[in-house]
């Protein structure tokens, strides 16, 4: 079976509307095709990376929709990769590889400089595959983002691709936001728009069909594909934080919401433990008895440290190691258990000196070079293999690296205090491997044999949402071929009652 869109593109009414979800779900249904396919993002702006096997960084949401493909992830297929640093800055990614730290504006004027980049990695992919499934960013309706675009409507016209729109119905107002993002659309822009798909759907769709009906009538345009909203999905989010899990766990852990958290995906399999309760504690909320404290990695170490003092972190941190809790810091939040942070060149920020947490005898200063790397070995404190990456920019040295945390080719990486209350590391992942995930928390004292498998929950959650979106498929090779689009809006057997995160 051929596709018949060499290149589709899924844009969104809205950001988190559900783009990233059905770009992986129709990889993973190509993929059962036997069609070679490939996901691809120009521009992605989030703080959730991944590392390639090439040794370079793209957005999670890329890697996961390349394992819904069955590929490895590559740098193609996230060109551009913007993590902010500030409301108005942020690093700039470019082929896996930081580029330089722009403010917007400036940004905005090196956009024709990324558009080649972008370009350069389409016309790769397009060359090595038979489908090229494209995510848009945010929505194409920023009109004050169009002149430059190269993240959605802009791209699709460089390439000359068709392109479905996505809306969120969980939300509410979804009619306003298909029918204003039109209106906020180039006469052009509009024709690229072959259909709609309502995304998150819940309840009796008997009552949604007037509503549909009236959209097809006034825009012209088919709805596709009403796609259920499905509970328990495990996949990696793009950038928001999605709400802990506990299923009644007694095992407390909680993880400070720093203001620039970064792979805050690294708690994904603490969120599926039956046996863990996860919080995320934000800006002004309570901090709440914990059995173990984790401090999250960052992209401004030394602001977001700032920001962990000043809401009383440090003191509970103090008084939960009193009490025999323990802590584990995850690159910048290792680096925040340390003596001092200094930062000579201004990588993240302004130049100076940070005193930090002094939990941990070690000095970090921040360095130009960003180390990105896959990485395994085995933990230190248990016979365990461990797997995961890095992607940081600092290094560390002290007395408190002779007792490490795990080796990794056989060299040492991490920390433990003395008193083996506290474990630092640079790696990103550690809790996605089922035996370090269950040394770590038995290391921290929870008594449970549970081991979570993170990688399964993802492929029967690639599988569960490829299976809603059947309709879709099916939508889509129908008009290619100038036919009646079906009327089994909502995929055949899927439990739409069924609700989901």
């Amino acid at each position: 079976m051929n596709f018949p869109y060499p290149t589709l593109m899924v844009q969104g009414t809205t950001s988190d509307a559900g783009k990233s979800t059905v770009v992986a779900a129709l990889c993973r249904l190509l993929a059962r095709q036997g069609i070679r396919v490939v996901p691809f993002k120009p521009q992605n702006m989030a703080l959730n990376s991944a590392v390639t096997a090439d040794g370079g960084e793209i957005g999670r949401a890329q890697a996961l929709q390349a394992q819904a493909a069955g590929l490895a992830p590559h740098t193609d297929m996230n060109p551009v990769l913007l993590k902010p640093s500030s409301d108005t800055g942020a690093q700039v990614i470019i082929h896996g590889k930081v580029r330089a730290d722009m403010n917007a504006r400036d940004y905005h004027q090196y956009k024709t400089v990324a558009m080649q980049a972008v370009l350069a990695s389409y016309r790769r992919l397009a060359g090595q595959y038979e489908a090229v499934i494209v995510e848009g960013a945010g929505s194409p309706a920023e009109v004050n983002l169009r002149e430059r675009d190269i993240a959605n409507m802009g791209f699709a016209e460089a390439v000359d691709c068709p392109v479905i729109l996505v809306a969120d119905i969980d939300r509410g107002g979804v009619f306003a936001h298909i029918v204003g993002t039109l209106a906020c659309l180039s006469g052009s822009e509009r024709q690229r728009i072959i259909g709609f798909v309502i995304n998150r759907f819940r309840g009796d769709i008997g009552l949604l069909e007037p509503g549909l009906e009236w959209l097809e009538r006034q825009t012209g345009k088919p709805v596709l594909a009403v796609l259920p909203y499905l509970q328990g999905l495990f996949l990696d989010a793009e950038d928001a934080i999605q709400s802990a899990q506990t299923a009644g766990g007694g095992f407390r852990v909680v993880v400070p919401v720093l203001p620039r958290i970064s792979n805050h995906t690294d708690f994904d399999a603490l969120r599926a433990h039956p046996d863990v309760d996860l919080k995320f504690i934000g800006s002004g909320q309570a901090i709440p008895p914990a059995d173990l404290i984790i401090l999250p990695g960052s992209k401004s170490t030394r602001a977001d440290l700032a920001w962990l003092v000043e809401q009383g972190w440090q003191e509970a941190l103090t008084k939960h190691l009193r009490y025999g809790g323990k802590v584990i810091g995850i690159c910048g939040g290792f680096q925040m258990l340390g003596k001092t942070i200094a930062d000579p060149h201004g990588a993240e920020g302004l130049p100076g000196v940070s005193q930090a947490l002094g939990l941990l005898d070690i000095d970090t200063e921040l360095t130009q070079h960003k180390r990105v790397i896959q990485v395994r070995g085995r933990c230190a404190f248990a016979d365990a293999g461990v797997a995961g990456y890095e992607i940081h920019m600092g290094t560390s040295q002290g007395a408190a690296l002779t007792n490490p945390a795990f080796y990794i080719d056989d060299r040492p990486e991490g920390a433990r205090s003395a008193d083996g209350q506290i474990l630092g590391t640079y790696l990103h992942g550690l809790f996605d491997t089922p035996q370090a995930s269950a040394a770590l928390l038995h290391w921290a004292g929870l008594a449970s044999a549970t081991v979570i498998d993170l990688a399964l929950l993802r492929e029967k959650s690639l599988d569960r949402i490829a299976d809603a979106s059947v309709p879709l498929f099916e939508a889509l090779a129908a008009i290619r071929q100038n036919l009646a689009i079906p009327s089994n809006w909502i995929t055949h057997g899927i439990d739409i009652n069924f609700p989901s995160r």
